[in-house]
């Protein structure tokens, strides 16, 4: 059963007649007959008495009138809902991203909620390694990286410019010091996110190079743990830079160059290449774009 079929049956039912309701529809009264005749043969069911003078439903007209009224109302608020998410008054965008690179998406989402305050945004906690695979699977629309996932299932973006920052207590030691060798650090303890990140095979990789100890007694679930210990002089990190600005400013903690160690961080926005993005997605590309 075709819509267009029910639309010209509830037309006709509620104009009372053939002819008016062709001209409403800027059909042919013929046309018109034809349809409703077409909708009966398929039903197995007389719609309409044309014995009667003045047109009347039957029985199974009236029901089927009662389902037209709401299959028309149902397509008006399909129609409704669907320009909603064309102009961005409606709809979800749901983005993955690890815990210290959901603070590089806090601008952007920002001036997003901004301009559309109706669109739901969710940002999902993921790992970064599996970001990529959610992309790809349509779990996710958008994705946070620090790397490039070079695959050609998926475009990404450098969004942000970063770099890991080593820093230590106002208390510590080092922390008059602008700068120090890697060699000095053999000796410190190391607070450690005890999550994979290629940034910590780098650190590691380093300290090898140079044959320098890395004790990492203490390993922390989140940034703000690490971050923590350090301000309490429990030891000293290597933290992604916008992840301790705030506290590098306010002078709760310092940040020392290491003179051998230069670790920059490229924030990528990932997206699938070959699947359509929705409205909502599309919009967000745009504004950090902008």
């Amino acid at each position: 059963m075709e819509l267009h079929s029910l639309r010209v049956f509830l037309t006709v039912a509620n104009e009372k007649s053939f002819s008016r309701a062709a001209e409403k529809l800027l059909r042919t009264q013929p046309a018109i007959s034809l349809t409703i005749q077409r909708l009966e043969a398929e039903l197995q069911e007389k719609l309409i008495d044309r014995s009667a003078k003045d047109l009347l439903l039957t029985d199974a007209g009236r029901t089927v009138l009662e389902f037209a009224k709401r299959f028309d109302s149902l397509h008006s608020e399909l129609e409704n809902s669907l320009a909603e998410l064309r102009d961005k008054s409606a709809g979800r965008l749901m983005i993955g991203a690890n815990e210290s690179s959901t603070l590089y998406l806090l601008d952007h989402i920002e001036r997003y909620r901004r301009k559309y305050p109706k669109v739901k945004v969710q940002i999902r906690r993921s790992l970064s390694s599996r970001i990529p695979t959610e992309l790809i699977d349509g779990e996710l629309e958008l994705g946070i990286l620090t790397y490039d996932p070079e695959d050609d299932r998926l475009i990404s973006r450098v969004i942000y410019k970063d770099h890991l920052a080593f820093i230590v207590s106002p208390e510590h030691k080092l922390a008059a010091r602008a700068d120090v060798s890697i060699t000095e650090l053999g000796d410190e303890n190391f607070i450690a996110h005890n999550v994979v990140s290629p940034y910590r095979a780098v650190v590691l990789r380093e300290f090898q190079r140079h044959h320098v100890p890395l004790k990492m007694d203490l390993e922390m679930p989140t940034i703000e743990a690490i971050r923590k210990m350090v301000q309490r002089n429990e030891g000293v990190a290597f933290l992604p830079h916008m992840c301790v600005a705030d506290e590098i400013r306010q002078g709760v903690v310092r940040e020392v160059k290491v003179r051998e160690m230069t670790v920059d961080r490229e924030i990528r926005l990932a997206y699938p290449a070959r699947r359509a993005l929705s409205h909502a997605a599309q919009a967000f590309l745009e504004v950090v774009q902008a």
